[in-house]
């Protein structure tokens, strides 16, 4: 090599070096989005994380903000100017005297120094504002002259001209309960079932849309379809949807904003000039399904060169509730297709066919046929002996009293135009394994004809868990696969028979949806819709959000929890206290409401270890372990918000005193009657006093192995045995557990029966199915158990946000190796481990600005970077 080249080359060597070490950047973030539009909050958060790799540590730091990158790379911050801050702290939020501005987009940098002086700046990132006051909209809600019980969809559609060069466009729409729109016949964005569900008397979403590429200079068309959803429940159902206060024909608001190279700009607005009709969309609900008859089709509807004088005049209408504010949340999208197995055809017009898996989504059908022949497409999770479709496990709540209502059945009918002819529905979602088509005439169907869509609110996935035991994997696995196929703008139960937001079923999961999934934004929405839920007396419901169903009594205190456990998981995991401050005042009538219903500090209403094997752990006993629970958080809460927490404790004191002596045997060490579950939520809670945490455990202990290590416990019991067997010593008989594949266990369900996703209860009946096959709430915490126990990842209460992280593996010794990822708010946190000969081998990864304290053989301090440990297991 000549010289020359050999100095080129050094000299990039040494240009790439300055790069990285001027950039140690990795993530920027505004809302715990990239580069959002459309936000509406007067305060945003700003966060960042660095490169581990690059040996940076943050000694302090300054935010800048400007209305222009250029002017911002140029270092004219001219808009605001943090003050500069020492610390570590990797966050911050606006607080500017001059507040921002409603469709501006603004440019952000961070300049961070290290303890050297050496200063570095981030690369620029841009956030623009959506609607920030009412009066920022300049369109009006409108709809059409139908009512409520009418059941075709309403289809709106404006033309407009435009003259000069586009530089940019938004769109802010919003639809009850959901919209479809297209500009020049092109759809607008990825997302489905948009806006997310609300209670639509309290609080309405809208979206905001880049559409600058869908726009042309000349003639342009804007047009929408809206669904029902939750809005307008055309069927009946146990859960009073058909009966909401706030039913109504759907409506839409919609404004297009669009900004031209010369500077000034331009609005489309939604108001009496748009147009509506009817077409196609015959029927849709969020229960049954779509009906979609394509010879009602008019072509080009929604795209230019239309006619459409023989439609109507839309209607402006009223807003239908007083809040209408930004979805913050990532939407519901497609994020994956399954190419199906054709199982069995019945002659020429039943088709049944299976994905192989257990979904929550739909199916995309492209079939050739007569004008009128009619597809009912009907989805289902089981099949009867004779291998027809079984809907029986999940329709049992339905109350179909129209004809041709039918349970998670979609119906396509043919235009017949000589081409394929695409059909996907649009306002519903199913959970299912299993289509069966069946048309009214012989069609041959094969594999080709059909595509299954699955669908789920899109939070990015950040935790990744393997380990030797291909079962465990497995149980991981559809332990995802569960908790994202119940993730529709809301956490579900089950994406089929109730699509209801459980609360319990939530705050049992939020620790394995956290550590896998980024979810703040979506557990942030989903806590407002518990500030709208609240009754004037405080109380809330079970299902949220609710029409009125679930109050009262039933399901209580231990669901309830809901509303202080996940605000106080999202400042575990993220440092953020956001959530906290808005439900303050919520979490304070809810506690005055359960004031009223105590009895001498107990409380006996509602419902505990809810769909137990067999023991039956005594509800006064688990809904004041709950009580007690609330008021622990809430004086946390009160004291990370400055204020005085002593009341809230002194509550919680009292509590604990109550229960230990109503329900705690110091002669047996037994709590209640001696249940897994008594025992577990004992210790998990802290109820336990500190002299008898031990002995409680060892009890728990017994319990389980006198029972052959099988599981016996529902919903609280799987949250906690585990968890709880592990930290007092006992995790070989938790992994006994967690391994077994007789019923009832989470291998049998996975092994022995083949589901790919988790069942609401541990066995069905063989009789008659009377369970959803995807719940998430039994098999959260052995998902949780996996990274906090098994890879030894967690979070330090006392440093929320993975400041300092806490990597504890108990090195089980059937498992030859394990390896857990998780990627914080603050950077990748990594902890795998091998055996090798008597030794064991463990390499973490803390990102920077962390420290963790590392349990081998010994305890250790380490700071950000990559660490190896080798030492030999302590009996």
């Amino acid at each position: 090599m000549t010289t020359p080249i050999k100095y080129f080359l050094l000299l990039c060597m040494i240009a790439v070096c300055s790069v990285c070490r001027a950039n140690p950047f990795a993530t920027l973030q505004c809302e715990y989005a990239d580069n959002p539009i459309g936000i509406d909050a007067l305060s945003p958060r700003f966060t960042w994380s660095y490169s581990d790799k690059s040996g940076f540590q943050q000694h302090d730091f300054q935010l800048s903000i400007a209305t222009n990158s250029t002017a911002l790379s140029s270092g004219n911050a001219d808009f605001w100017v943090s003050e500069k801050i020492t610390g570590n702290q990797q966050r911050i939020a606006y607080t500017g005297v001059v507040p921002l501005q409603s469709h501006q987009r603004y440019f952000w940098q961070v300049t961070s120094q290290d303890a050297n002086g050496k200063s570095y700046q981030s690369p620029i990132r841009s956030f623009e504002m959506g609607k920030l006051s009412p009066n920022d909209w300049s369109a009006v809600w409108i709809t059409d002259t139908n009512d409520k019980e009418y059941e075709p969809a309403p289809l709106f559609r404006k033309g407009f001209n435009i003259d000069k060069k586009i530089e940019y466009a938004t769109v802010s729409i919003s639809g009850t309960a959901y919209y479809e729109m297209f500009l020049n016949g092109q759809r607008v964005g990825d997302s489905y079932l948009d806006p997310g569900y609300t209670h639509y008397d309290k609080r309405i979403l809208y979206a905001t849309h880049d559409v600058t590429s869908l726009l042309n200079k000349g003639a342009n068309v804007a047009a929408v379809v809206l669904g029902n959803g939750f809005y307008n429940c055309q069927s009946k159902a146990v859960w009073d949807f058909e009966r909401a206060r706030w039913r109504d024909r759907p409506r839409l608001l919609c404004e297009i904003n669009i900004r031209y190279t010369d500077g000034r700009s331009e609005t489309i607005v939604t108001d009496r000039s748009w147009k509506t009709n009817t077409g196609a969309y015959t029927y849709n609900n969020i229960y049954s399904g779509d009906k979609y008859d394509a010879r009602l089709e008019e072509t080009g509807w929604n795209d230019k060169g239309f006619d459409n004088q023989n439609w109507f005049a839309a209607t402006e209408t009223e807003q239908p509730a007083p809040l209408l504010v930004a979805q913050q949340m990532p939407p519901i999208r497609i994020v994956r297709e399954i190419k199906p197995t054709l199982l069995q055809s019945f002659g020429d017009t039943i088709h049944v066919f299976d994905l192989r898996e257990n979904i929550a989504g739909l199916c995309r059908m492209q079939v050739k046929g007569e004008s009128g022949t009619t597809f009912t497409i009907k989805h289902g999770e089981l099949l009867k002996k004779n291998g027809r479709l079984e809907p029986g496990n999940i329709d049992v709540y339905y109350r179909p009293q129209k004809p041709g209502e039918i349970f998670q059945t979609d119906i396509f009918i043919l235009k017949g135009s000589g081409k394929e002819e695409i059909f996907m529905p649009q306002f519903t979602y199913h959970g299912f394994q299993y289509i069966e088509i069946v048309s009214d005439r012989p069609v041959k169907l094969s594999e080709k004809n059909l595509t299954g869509l699955v669908m789920h609110t899109d939070v990015s996935q950040v935790g990744t868990f393997s380990c030797s035991n291909t079962l465990l994997n497995k149980i991981w696995e559809a332990g995802n696969k569960s908790y994202l196929g119940n993730l529709h703008s809301i956490p579900t139960d089950c994406p089929q028979r109730e699509k209801n937001g459980w609360t319990a079923d939530a705050h049992v999961s939020i620790d394995l949806a956290l550590l896998n999934f980024d979810g703040i934004t979506f557990y942030e929405k989903w806590m407002n819709d518990f500030i709208d839920n609240q009754h004037e007396n405080g109380g809330i419901s079970g299902i949220i959000p609710s029409s009125g169903w679930g109050y009262g009594n039933w399901p209580g205190p231990v669901w309830d929890a809901a509303l202080f456990i996940i605000p106080n998981a999202l400042y575990n995991y993220y440092g953020d206290t956001r959530c906290i401050e808005n439900l303050y005042s919520t979490m304070l009538r809810y506690l005055e409401y359960l004031k009223e219903m105590e009895i001498d500090g107990i409380l006996t209403n509602g419902i505990g270890d809810w769909v137990s094997y067999r023991a039956q752990t005594p509800t006064d006993y688990t809904s004041t372990v709950y009580y007690y629970y609330d008021y622990l958080l809430m004086a946390r809460f009160a004291s990370l918000l400055q204020k005085d927490p002593e009341i809230y404790l002194e509550k919680a004191n009292l509590l604990k005193d109550i229960i230990n002596r109503r329900f705690f045997n110091p002669e047996t060490n037994l709590y209640a009657n001696g249940t897994q579950t008594a025992q577990a939520l004992a210790l998990y809670i802290g109820i336990v006093p500190e002299d008898r945490t031990q002995q409680v455990a060892d009890n728990l202990q017994k319990i389980v192995a006198e029972n052959n290590h099988v599981l016996d416990f529902g919903l609280l019991g799987s949250r906690t045995v585990l968890q709880m067997l592990s930290q007092y010593g006992y995790v070989e008989d938790a992994y006994k557990m967690a391994g077994k594949t007789d019923a009832p266990s989470w291998g049998y369900w996975i092994e022995k029966q083949g589901y790919s996703t988790f069942p609401e209860t541990w066995l069905l009946s063989p009789e008659f199915h009377d369970a959803s096959l995807n719940h998430i709430f039994l098999g959260a915490g052995i998902g949780t158990w996996m990274y906090n126990v098994l890879a030894g990842i967690n979070y330090d209460e006392e440093k929320p946000g993975f400041e300092r992280i806490i990597i504890k593996p108990y090195y089980v010794s059937e498992l030859t190796w394990v390896k857990g990822q998780y990627k914080s708010v603050r950077g990748i946190i990594s902890s795998e481990w091998k055996r090798k000969g008597d030794e064991i081998e463990l390499k973490v990864r803390i990102p920077s600005g962390s420290t963790a304290t590392v349990f081998t053989n010994q305890v250790q301090t380490v700071e950000a970077g990559t660490h190896k440990f080798t030492f030999k297991q302590s009996n």
